[in-house]
């Protein structure tokens, strides 16, 4: 499939928008792990998902982690192309967390559609709006989340995403997610297996009881 079928309104655009993006567009296959994009780069452009998966990361002045979102299958990231964006200051991190194919449009090409077409600002407003959302959910969980609660949803929203029980996951990758020491979720996961709700092995936690976790989660 080529990038007008993964562009909402692609079909709003006038022609000259259209042949503009398909111009200056290139495409991109990474692999697992690749950093795409990161706060100190140069604007690197929009990033267009054809297949894989993204992950969107903040760092902390000691070197700690936390994802903001993430991007699968057709979503756009606004943010590796944050210079387009002069009123916003958000140094982020992208990172393919699987193998990924994707589309790179240059942030000169797509500020010049936004700036002549109103569907192509309405989007972008919209993907904006959007992002801010999770930004502020993700404050929200911080602050009001016991860590419990929080490693309990992520176990179930990674078993959703992956549609399997058992999650290739280390305890520092999960620590990296939420924004925390690998130390307190290692004694949280175990807890967890404790309690019956998981199993831990080498690399991988396996969900034994979603309803437990679930409940947990909305406690």
């Amino acid at each position: 499939m080529d990038v007008q079928s993964y562009f909402p309104i692609w079909d709003k655009l006038e022609p000259t928008h259209q042949r503009l993006i398909l111009d200056s567009l290139t495409e991109r296959n990474v692999k697992k792990g690749t950093v795409i994009h990161s706060g100190d780069m140069d604007c690197t452009g929009l990033l267009l998902v054809r297949s894989g998966q993204l992950r969107a990361y903040i760092l902390s002045d000691e070197g700690r982690e936390i994802t903001v979102y993430r991007l699968f299958n057709r979503d756009l990231c606004l943010f590796s192309a944050s210079c387009m964006l002069r009123s916003v200051q958000f140094d982020i991190t992208i990172e393919a967390e699987k193998d990924t194919l994707l589309w790179v449009i240059p942030a000169e090409a797509y500020r010049q559609v936004m700036e002549r077409s109103a569907p192509a600002a309405n989007y972008t407003s919209e993907i904006m709006a959007a992002r801010f959302s999770e930004v502020m959910w993700l404050i929200e969980q911080i602050m009001w989340k016991s860590l419990d609660k929080r490693v309990a949803a992520f176990l179930l929203e990674e078993s959703a995403i992956e549609g399997a029980a058992l999650l290739k996951l280390t305890h520092e990758a999960i620590a990296n997610h939420l924004g925390t020491h690998r130390e307190v979720v290692t004694r949280m996961l175990r807890y967890f297996q404790n309690e019956g709700m998981v199993r831990l092995a080498r690399g991988a936690v396996e969900i034994l009881d979603e309803k437990k976790l679930a409940a947990l989660r909305d406690a």
